[in-house]
């Protein structure tokens, strides 16, 4: 996980990562219309064959000294469109669309994906997000202006690859422990969900680091899942410059805060730690 930008970033020959996911939240465009919807991926279609729609993700705002808002979606006059997903053929890749919202996902579905890198990533996704902007300025719909980045990773951790059951997630993580002992009470836990958060340097968001049990839906293989995301933006006013210096500083610690998690032998015997 390295660029020349930020060499001194740890790296790793077999990372777990399943997802990446880099997004913008804006002001919502109410004249953003459906039949818009449909001719932008009809300039996208050849690439993205495949269309779906999914529930609307609401605006969460990353604050420090005012009260959160209840994230719920605030409905107008103008009927709601839901998120679509334009699907790249091979499946790997998706553009998420909705009204106030522009993401692109990498995702790794077959073991014969291999992970892009993130430069890569983050490039196609300023890519997208360019042709985007220049969709709607040439349909006079409206500007993009952001109000919030997010950075998210998602990675799969199979059993026995630093772990053997939920009671021993500690050799994994030594941060969560389960003291085990015969003289407990309890028995071994039979889920687990470990979620914290950290703020950014100069308060440009946070990040959030989420660690859970799962089965994976295509074999039902037992993993954990563990899930870093940043959300923010910089203090001062967005440009394309501190788009990019936010996320590289989100991927920093995401990468950094992996490598602090994790314990030194599973990043050096399974995931290749360099």
């Amino acid at each position: 996980m390295s660029d020349a930008n930020a060499t001194r970033l740890p790296d790793f020959a077999r990372p777990p990562v399943v997802e990446v996911v880099c997004g913008v939240l804006f002001e919502e465009l109410p004249t953003l219309l459906a039949p818009h919807i449909g001719l932008y991926w009809d300039a996208l279609r050849s690439e993205y064959p495949h269309c779906e729609e999914a529930p609307l993700l609401a605006p969460t705002i990353e604050r420090f000294g005012a009260p959160e808002g209840d994230g719920s979606v605030t409905l107008g006059p103008i009927p709601p469109l839901p998120r679509i997903w334009l699907i790249r053929d091979d499946k790997t890749t998706v553009i998420q669309l909705q009204r106030d919202r522009f993401m692109y996902n990498w995702r790794r579905l077959a073991p014969e994906h291999h992970y892009p890198r993130f430069p890569k990533v983050f490039s196609e996704f300023r890519q997208r997000l360019s042709e985007f902007e220049s969709f709607l300025g040439a349909h006079e719909i409206g500007t993009v202006r952001p109000r919030q980045y997010e950075l998210t990773y998602v990675n799969h951790i199979e059993q026995g690859r630093g772990w053997q059951n939920l009671a021993g997630v500690g050799e994994l993580f030594p941060d969560f422990c389960w003291r085990a002992s015969d003289g407990r009470f309890l028995p071994a836990p039979e889920t687990v969900q470990w979620c914290t958060s950290f703020v950014l340097p100069n308060q440009q968001g946070r990040l959030y680091v989420t660690i859970r049990d799962a089965r994976r839906i295509t074999n039902g293989e037992m993993v954990l899942a563990f899930e870093l995301t940043a959300r923010g933006i910089p203090a001062a006013l967005p440009s394309e410059d501190g788009m990019d210096r936010w996320f590289h500083t989100a991927r920093e610690w995401i990468v950094r805060g992996l490598e602090d998690l994790a314990s030194e032998s599973v990043q050096l015997n399974v995931w290749g730690k360099q």
